[in-house]
């Protein structure tokens, strides 16, 4: 990765004929055209200049902006968490204890999806482990996704599910 940024370092750095179009730009961001006009829309990227004929056109400073936003994005940051990211970056009257503080939110509700994500792990190899895997139709991982809390823990069924219709009297019926 390091060294494919290099790469696009490098030709940004020689591109001499700013601005770019939305192709050029999206290219040197690595977000692709559609995501750029939507970052634009939400006012992560600001007023991009337009020709006469409305194209936009992106400056070095636009495309700088795209990379820290695609950064961000490929940290996990959600969008506001970006929005002000990206507007203490380009204050240079910032405080960096506002960037702490974002930064240390976004640790803490990743920890919180580690750990969710870890217990969905340990239920779903319980359920794993409780599932024969045969020819039979039996099937405690099924079992557990229709009613959650009857195996989540135990692999036991609490429950008996209804796999076939009940069974059809032998009456007859009046003319």
């Amino acid at each position: 990765m390091a060294h494919q940024d290099n790469d696009v370092e490098a030709e940004i750095d020689r591109l001499t004929h700013w601005p770019v179009n939305i192709g050029k730009a999206a290219r040197l961001s690595g977000i692709s055209p559609k995501m750029l006009r939507h970052y634009e829309a939400l006012g992560l990227l600001g007023e991009v200049e337009r020709t006469d004929s409305n194209y936009r056109q992106y400056s070095l400073a636009d495309v700088h902006t795209l990379r820290f936003i695609r950064r961000s994005r490929d940290m996990g940051f959600g969008l506001d968490a970006i929005a002000e990211l990206v507007s203490l970056w380009h204050n240079r009257k910032r405080s960096s204890a506002s960037v702490k503080r974002i930064t240390q939110k976004h640790l803490d509700d990743l920890a919180q999806r580690i750990e969710a994500l870890q217990a969905m792990q340990r239920t779903l190899g319980s359920l794993m482990n409780v599932c024969p895997g045969d020819g039979r139709p039996d099937c405690p991982i099924l079992d557990d996704l229709a009613h959650p809390a009857s195996t989540a823990k135990t692999g036991t069924k609490l429950y008996k599910p209804a796999t076939q219709a009940a069974p059809r009297r032998n009456t007859p019926r009046p003319d």
